[in-house]
């Protein structure tokens, strides 16, 4: 057991899915890894592990296990093919035949991906040995590649039957390797998006490698560049080796207006830029982004819990984080655990450490649900104790989703916070849902973007905020990259819109559903105002008077209301107010009433358009884990030629566009609910067909028919999917855009108002809404 499940109290059973030992560790054997010490991630190696037998051997029908994290995204393992990644090789040094196989929940979680070996004719003494070469490359194989994120103590875990018993158990040491990032290929710079004239602020910036790891091995010096004074603001900035983060700290802005902040090379040419940040006169409320959703390896994920908010801080700049481990794996002595971490890295005014769990009871009794306290020692109803062998609380469990609330409603636990969210297991809101605690759906996580879980409350008249989270696995909270795993997105982000830092205005912000969920990356942090403005008085409630608290919800008159309010305007008309500052050009605004699409605003109009052409798919197979779409094709186009293409949205490198020539692109893609897609720029605006082919939709439109409005190619079973193709300026320099609108209001029910903005770089964004209804 390594050093962070040591600490961490968690069982033998839990982690290994063995039985109580009945065998000495002398008696078990060791086994050896080479190569040792660092390996840079996402590289090839090959890996070779020997396993030399203890005091009993292993008898004829023995067998042992070689296992890898659930979160791990190394190449599959594969006995086959000598030519192809993750080829494996498994030698007995007796020449006992072995029967090998690899299952990816050949164990128990988090160790569920497992090379199964068993000795099927003959034994194996004491001191003889099983070779496995991981990646074996004689053949031609280019090796295994390794996982994509960084981790301390990569473990590969051994476990041995020598008695064929069926009785597995852990070798007191394991293998370890250390993980760790490679060269920069992009630097970022991040800014708070709002501050008041004379507010000190910080710039805080890093490198990452291809994977979207922070690197230590960054070597670069950029001239500082900004559209205004910034006071404090260094002419130059150097990244050294070493080093994951610089930060720059006391940073002022003497006025009111839109910074915005740059890094150029010798040559001058600007490398990247920071996110934006307003800076206004005086305001009551200001962003603060978080990431409230993520497992360290004590549960399903990556690198230890004091790793994981350490992470969150230092490395992805968030201002504020929560675990959310599955409850069924939460011993006694981790829950103490994070309760002190939580209470360590608590540091109002510069970072929130916020407690809590994920509630992980299984679909068909609720599915996955954020649970968040205002501080430590409160009771964890698990909704099972199903990877827990201390059963003594097993009285405290919730077996369903309305068990949880019952019992939340029972022990006045009023300040309890909850989110339905879309995991392994998704939440089935229409089978329970209590508005008094469930304030928030997450739209977005690194599984994909769930707009159907938002369309299910609003359908049954719930009273939700959204947000978005990374729901990550691979110990980046707050940065989470899918890699190349299953995981098809990067992970998203909240902002929070606060008075001030600290864990109860964090969580007054998600009780009245003050934030707005962006599907995050470094285009993910950017501004966005929304309001509503009334021609008679109305009566603003947080908590929604609909439901039956103990002391009745009190309104306040008004003529304004923010996102996230719920607005008794029993008369009058309502106008929405919108102001936009992105981190990238804006492609489109869409605003909404409920689930009915009200109008979609762009900042150009169709006299701006050129010769770019945007083909977009998106899409999910179903609710549930295995949801991947997948898009590989192409486009071809005839009497015309293509003279540069982009990808929107291939997150992992494995995943690419390639201008084939200059008639055709081809691309391999996949979407699990977001969407991803190519930009064309064309010789000629007018001429010729395009072709697009994927294994779902094929089609031929002419370039001329393709204009502002979106021609949508629609594949939906269970989930929409679909392929749209719509024309772009050729360059769009639209950062910024205001919009006010009179709202028809429907005379019953509510009118829940709210934004998705799209921007140009495939980031998206969504506001909770602001719910207007004649009736309350």
């Amino acid at each position: 057991m390594d050093h962070h499940q040591d600490e961490a109290g968690q069982g033998a059973q839990n982690q290994s899915g063995t039985l109580p030992h009945a065998l000495s560790d002398s008696d078990l054997g060791h086994a050896a890894l080479t190569p040792q010490g660092r390996v840079e991630a996402g590289s090839w190696q090959t890996l070779t592990l020997t396993y030399t037998c203890g005091k009993y051997g292993m008898d004829d029908s023995a067998s042992m296990r070689l296992c890898f994290r659930f979160a791990s995204d190394q190449s599959r393992l594969q006995l086959d093919d000598p030519t192809a990644p993750g080829f494996t090789t498994v030698t007995a040094s007796n020449n006992a035949v072995l029967e090998v196989s690899f299952d990816s929940k050949g164990n128990v979680r988090p160790w569920d991906k497992t090379l199964y070996i068993k000795v099927v004719n003959g034994f194996m003494a004491p001191g003889d040995t099983v070779t496995i070469a991981l990646g074996e490359r004689s053949g031609g194989s280019p090796g295994l590649r390794m996982q994509t994120f960084c981790e301390t103590s990569y473990e590969l875990r051994v476990l041995v039957d020598p008695i064929a018993t069926a009785n597995y158990q852990t070798l007191p040491l394991q293998p370890l390797l250390q993980i760790v990032p490679g060269p920069p290929v992009i630097y970022a710079a991040v800014l708070p998006t709002e501050r008041v004239v004379g507010q000190p602020f910080a710039l805080k910036l890093k490198g990452e490698d291809r994977w979207g790891n922070p690197s230590d091995r960054c070597d670069a010096t950029f001239a500082v560049r900004s559209n205004i004074p910034v006071a404090g603001l260094p002419q130059t900035v150097t990244l050294s080796p070493g080093e994951f983060a610089t930060v720059i700290e006391g940073l002022s802005v003497g006025a009111p207006g839109d910074v915005a902040i740059w890094f150029e090379d010798a040559q001058g040419t600007e490398v990247f830029r920071a996110n934006p940040l307003r800076i206004h006169a005086e305001a009551a409320l200001l962003p603060y982004w978080v990431d409230l959703h993520g497992q360290s390896e004590e549960t399903i994920g990556t690198g230890s819990a004091r790793e994981y908010f350490t992470f969150a801080r230092d490395r992805a700049f968030v201002d504020a984080t929560a675990h959310q481990g599955n409850d069924f794996q939460i011993t006694k002595a981790f829950w103490a655990q994070l309760g002190s971490l939580c209470e360590a890295f608590d540091e109002p005014g510069r970072f929130v450490a916020l407690h809590g769990y994920e509630w992980s009871g299984n679909t068909a009794l609720g599915g996955d649900r954020n649970v968040f306290f205002p501080g430590p020692g409160r009771q964890i109803r698990r909704s099972s104790h199903a990877l827990v062998e201390d059963r003594s609380d097993a009285d405290t469990d919730c077996d369903t989703a309305a068990d949880l609330f019952a019992a939340l409603a029972a022990a006045e636990e009023w300040d309890t916070v909850m989110y339905a969210h879309c995991g392994g297991r998704y939440a089935d809101i229409t089978q329970a849902h209590d508005g008094r605690f469930e304030k928030s759906v997450e739209v977005h996580s690194s599984w994909g973007s769930f707009e159907w879980l938002v369309g299910d409350a609003l359908q049954r008249g719930y009273r939700v905020g959204i947000v978005a989270n990374s729901d990550g696995h691979k110990g980046r909270p707050g940065a989470s990259y899918p890699g190349r795993s299953m995981f098809g997105a990067i992970g998203g982000l909240t902002c929070m819109l606060m008075p001030e830092l600290s864990r109860e205005a964090l969580l007054d912000a998600m009780r009245k559903r003050r934030h707005y969920g962006t599907s995050g990356g470094h285009g993910g942090r950017m501004v966005i105002d929304l309001r509503a403005e009334f021609e008679a008085e109305g009566t603003v409630y947080h908590d929604d008077p609909g439901l039956d608290y103990p002391t009745p919800p009190i309104g306040q008159p008004a003529l304004t209301a923010m996102m996230g309010d719920i607005v008794h305007l029993p008369e009058g008309g309502a106008e929405i107010a919108a102001d936009i500052l992105a981190a990238a050009p804006i492609e489109r605004v869409d605003l909404f009433n409920g689930t009915d699409l009200i109008e979609t605003i762009r900042p150009y109009g169709s006299g701006d358009l050129g010769a770019r052409i945007r083909i977009l798919w998106e899409g999910a197979e179903y609710r549930g884990r295995f949801r991947q779409v997948i898009w590989d094709g192409g486009a071809r186009v005839e009497g015309n030629a293509v003279e540069r293409v982009q990808a929107i949205n291939f997150f992992n490198p494995e995943k690419s566009v390639e201008r084939v020539d200059a008639e055709r692109v081809a691309w391999t893609s996949l979407t699990t609910g977001n969407f991803a897609g190519v930009d064309l720029w064309l010789a000629d605006a007018e001429a010729g067909e395009i072709a697009i082919q994927t294994p779902l939709i094929t089609c031929t439109l002419p370039v001329a028919e393709i204009a502002l409005e979106d021609q949508i190619f629609d594949a939906s079973g269970r989930l929409p999917r679909f392929l749209k193709v719509f024309r772009l300026p050729d360059a769009n320099p639209h950062h910024r855009l205001s919009l006010r609108r009179s709202i028809p209001l429907r005379e019953s029910g509510d009118n829940p108002i709210y934004l998705r903005l799209t921007q140009e770089d495939g980031t998206r964004a969504w506001t909770s809404p602001i719910y207007l209804c004649r009736t309350v």
